[in-house]
């Protein structure tokens, strides 16, 4: 019975992502990981699913149900919604409201004060004892397990769903730091915007991601490939089936591609001059989801000038790193940022 109740009791560790929500608990490591989607009730707003039951309702659902993505850009855009998707996250995981944990959330690292607010608020209303934020960019490079409390400099690039957060690390700090809300969403908007303007078809939400992931790139690759998709033509209104390639696709995304790499190189140039030969050493490390698109590293060393590397699991890097804030959270305190505390 003790056992149980320390269970119950564990600190919480979450990754609260645009695409998707990890939360891991003290002692035990990752054991939720879903999608960040919830899908409603159109009426009484009551939660109907949530995770990858209600990604699969997206562009699908009925007139009586909606399904809703609760964070955009990194952030809360819906907080009702987001604490219910919270609740049900946290119960699935198991969470006692007597013996009520601490929660380590890690939030983009130009967060405004009230977004920081909103995330502080919900989750001390699904059960937390105590609530305490940090930087995405300082919790991924821990994930990635860079020395971030050296005297020598770590560069760690995030590019999650919703934003692409990029910090210069060293002594436990972050030295410089770059934020813009353009990441792997801003890709399927490019993919969707050029299927609709180039070859007037409409593709929903989840094909835009699927041809992304199929055949998307930064960089020419030594074999391309294509796909086949089919959305609704919007000269006849009716089904149709279009082929994709590489190199297609690679033009669409162009744009926010540069945009992200357009970050990292301010970073750079805001980089301390005693922590350059650090960075040239080093190379960059990329984390999050867009870390996984082929050609990536090669277009950013190319255009940079500067090693460029993936972390290992760069999709789980960053709940790997904030799972650590309560598995040692004394050693990993001075790198959190305050939040209540009760």
């Amino acid at each position: 019975m003790a056992g149980r109740r320390w269970w119950v009791g564990a600190d919480l560790a979450i990754d609260l992502g645009t695409a998707s929500t990890l939360i891991h608990r003290q002692g035990e490591g990752i054991v939720l990981d879903e999608p960040t989607v919830v899908a409603l009730d159109a009426a009484s707003g009551a939660l109907v699913a949530a995770g990858s039951r209600a990604k699969e309702m997206l562009g699908r659902t009925p007139g009586t149900m909606r399904a809703v993505r609760p964070l955009r850009h990194g952030v809360v855009s819906d907080p009702d919604v987001t604490e219910q998707m919270l609740r049900y996250f946290t119960d699935q995981v198991g969470i006692s409201r007597v013996l009520r944990p601490r929660m380590v959330i890690c939030v983009p690292s130009e967060v405004t004060g009230v977004e920081r607010r909103a995330v502080e608020e919900a989750a001390l209303r699904v059960g937390a004892r105590s609530v305490y934020l940090v930087e995405e960019p300082v919790v991924a490079a821990i994930g990635a397990a860079l020395p971030v409390t050296d005297t020598q400099a770590s560069v760690v690039v995030d590019i999650g769903g919703g934003s692409t957060d990029a910090a210069i690390l060293a002594l436990g700090g972050v030295v410089a730091s770059r934020s813009a809300r353009v990441a792997g969403d801003a890709l399927d908007e490019a993919i969707t915007q050029h299927v609709k303007s180039e070859l007037s078809l409409l593709l929903g939400e989840r094909s835009a991601e699927e041809v992304k992931i199929a055949v998307g790139s930064a960089y020419p690759l030594a074999q391309e490939h294509s796909t086949r998709v089919r959305g609704r033509d919007l000269l006849t209104g009716l089904p149709r089936t279009v082929e994709l390639g590489s190199g297609q696709v690679r033009r669409a995304i162009d744009p926010p591609v540069r945009q992200i790499i357009d970050l990292v190189r301010a970073l750079l140039d805001r980089c301390p001059p005693e922590l350059s030969g650090d960075v040239l050493g080093r190379g960059v490390t990329l984390t999050g989801g867009g870390a996984l698109l082929p050609g990536l590293e090669a277009r950013m060393q190319h255009e940079l000038g500067v090693p460029v590397t993936a972390a290992t699991d760069p999709l789980r890097a960053v709940a790997r790193g904030v799972g650590r804030c309560v598995d040692d959270f004394a050693a990993l305190q001075p790198v959190l940022v305050d939040g209540h505390r009760f």
